[in-house]
């Protein structure tokens, strides 16, 4: 998986395509990401002793085949590829400018 926490995506298929946001957590057990302000759904929450029960909207996994990341330098969305830095570290690039994802 190419992806990182904090990589800015764009969803490319389902009810939110085309927005972006930024990776906040990688599940990398279920191939899955959370993007900010994507995938939103009403979660309840129970009532207890302390705090009375509520709904609150939050942000569910989005599958990685469903999220392209976005080049630095033209702001289109992109594949990533590798390659070997000057000092013989393995670094992300965009396909399409070449461009080092930090």
């Amino acid at each position: 998986m190419n992806f990182k926490v904090g990589d800015k995506v764009v969803v490319i298929t389902g009810k939110d395509r085309g927005k972006e946001g930024k990776i906040t957590t990688i599940l990398r057990n279920d191939n899955k990401v959370v993007v900010e302000g994507i995938n939103m759904v009403k979660k309840t929450i129970k009532p207890n002793g302390q705090t009375p029960g509520s709904i609150v909207d939050r942000e569910a996994p989005v599958h990685v085949s469903n999220v392209m990341h976005i080049d630095p330098k033209a702001k289109v969305r992109t594949r990533i590829g590798h390659t070997i830095d000057k000092k013989g570290n393995k670094v992300r690039v965009a396909k399409k400018s070449n461009e080092k994802i930090d």
